[in-house]
């Protein structure tokens, strides 16, 4: 059976717009928040530095769907899942709660990429974070 990963946060008064309400685009970096937090929890980072290498996850997709809304004060839960983990990417599922009710539905899918001089260069997920993400990948019913 799979679990979802829980993340919290606060709507701060920056994250509202001119109807008092939380801006679309607050979600998307909730997502992206939520994202990293589920990454610490499994025990690495979106960004990973040694003295070989450094590996980061740019996004290459992202959507959000929205159902309610959120005010300043708000406290918003996400649940993270994982719909799908590829051989170089992770599909991420996003689904926000505010006051025990759903208030949108997001994806966000990201690379595994090695930071070169040129540029960012996909590479193969390793089996040990694989393994770490297991648990929160979504079965099929």
């Amino acid at each position: 059976m799979s679990e979802s990963f829980q993340y919290t946060r606060l709507v701060q008064f920056r994250d509202t717009d001119a109807a008092g309400i939380m801006h679309f685009s607050v979600y998307f970096t909730m997502m992206e928040e939520a994202e990293h937090a589920l990454l610490r929890h499994v025990g690495t980072s979106v960004v990973v530095t040694s003295e070989e290498t450094t590996v980061s996850w740019p996004r290459v997709s992202s959507q959000c769907d929205f159902s309610g809304t959120a005010k300043f004060e708000d406290e918003v839960q996400i649940q993270v899942s994982i719909s799908r983990i590829g051989t170089r990417s992770i599909t991420y599922e996003f689904t926000f709660f505010n006051a025990g009710s759903q208030i949108a539905q997001g994806t966000m899918t990201s690379v595994c990429c090695e930071i070169t001089a040129d540029g960012p260069k996909s590479i193969d997920i390793c089996n040990e974070l694989k393994q770490h993400l297991a648990p929160f990948v979504q079965q099929a019913e």
